[in-house]
């Protein structure tokens, strides 16, 4: 009997002992942080080198594609109408925002920029805009005015522009997690601004924690109390608000999410969407598009697309806080502070 105990300790040694060379052999966990298109970015990650710079070089080469503050990027170059075939980077961003401007009805639109800009949110300067100038910006809004032939984006009219800053940072975090698994990473957690790819366990050996801030007015973005914390692994997600980019004029309040189907900043009750979906890009377009909807919408589309998992935080008449989330958010959520 004691020789079949021993047995099973040695047995049981030999498993911890190997698991433990696996670890050591994957490395330690590294965490790297920097700014990257104007927001700070965490990126943790268990390797045996440190890989800062060639994830650095892999942002670099997204903002030569995508960013619309880089005048030499090819969305740039796009919205200049220079002829041009289009990168890899950008056709990919570029379909999966018609993916779901076409599921969501025009919520979510790519060709928003000319309105953004008007309202003072987008990458150029605009004009406080009356109704007529509203009604002008709509004629060159719309994903259908826009599509790719070979590369090369066509456009039913030169005055499109379009803007990818609703999707773009999302896929930032999917093009870093898919360079950290060319090398072989199998556990990290990587955070644009918020927008996060999980993948693996943390150093701790658990699932990845995250937080989603409650909806208090912070331009700042010093306020960090925590409305809900969930635990993630192998998925993205992402949270859109209006919380942080917005501003007043006149007594009003005008936040930087615009409605494409109207042309007008949004007054819905829902305060942030959160999005938890197989890629961060997905969630991040659709975290936008909810907030453009609106509560009863939104929870309408969730409700017709269960692969989509949302957590809405939302103002009740009284102006209180409340939530709402789809049944698949429940096995994220770890705790909800009141």
């Amino acid at each position: 009997m004691r020789s079949k105990k021993n047995l099973l300790w040695i047995v049981l040694l030999v498993i911890a002992t190997v698991w433990i060379l696996v670890r050591r052999n994957e490395g330690t966990y590294q965490t790297d942080n920097g700014i990257v298109f104007g927001t700070i970015y965490n990126i943790t990650y268990q390797y045996t080198d440190n890989l800062k710079s060639e994830i650095e070089a892999e942002l670099k080469k997204f903002d030569q594609s995508l960013s619309p503050f880089n005048q030499s990027s090819v969305i740039s170059r796009i919205n200049r109408n220079e002829e041009l075939v289009a990168d890899s980077l950008f056709q990919v961003c570029f379909n999966r925002a018609i993916e779901v401007s076409k599921a969501t009805h025009g919520a979510f639109d790519i060709t928003i920029a000319p309105l953004a800009n008007a309202w003072g949110f987008g990458f150029k300067k605009g004009v406080f805009p009356d109704s007529l100038m509203v009604d002008s910006l709509l004629q060159i809004t719309g994903y259908e005015k826009a599509w790719l032939k070979d590369g090369v984006v066509m456009k039913n009219d030169p005055r499109v522009q379009l803007s990818c800053s609703a999707i773009a940072k999302g896929y930032a975090v999917d093009v870093v997690a898919h360079f950290l698994e060319s090398k072989g990473v199998k556990n990290y957690l990587v955070d644009i601004g918020g927008e996060i790819v999980a993948k693996g366990k943390n150093s701790r050996d658990g699932l990845w924690r995250i937080g989603i801030n409650k909806p208090v007015d912070d331009s700042l973005s010093v306020n960090q109390e925590i409305q809900t914390i969930l635990e993630l692994t192998d998925i993205g997600m992402a949270t859109s608000g209006n919380y942080r980019n917005f501003y007043y004029k006149d007594g009003k309040k005008y936040a930087h999410t615009i409605d494409p189907r109207t042309g007008y900043p949004v007054q819905h009750s829902i305060l942030s969407a959160t999005v938890v979906a197989e890629d961060c890009m997905t969630a991040d377009a659709y975290a936008t598009a909810f907030m453009v909807m609106g509560l009863k919408e939104a929870e309408a589309f969730t409700k017709l697309h269960p692969h989509i998992d949302a957590y809405f935080i939302y103002a009740d008449e009284n102006g209180a806080f409340k939530s709402y989330f789809t049944e698949g958010m429940v096995k994220y959520i770890k705790k909800i502070n009141q």
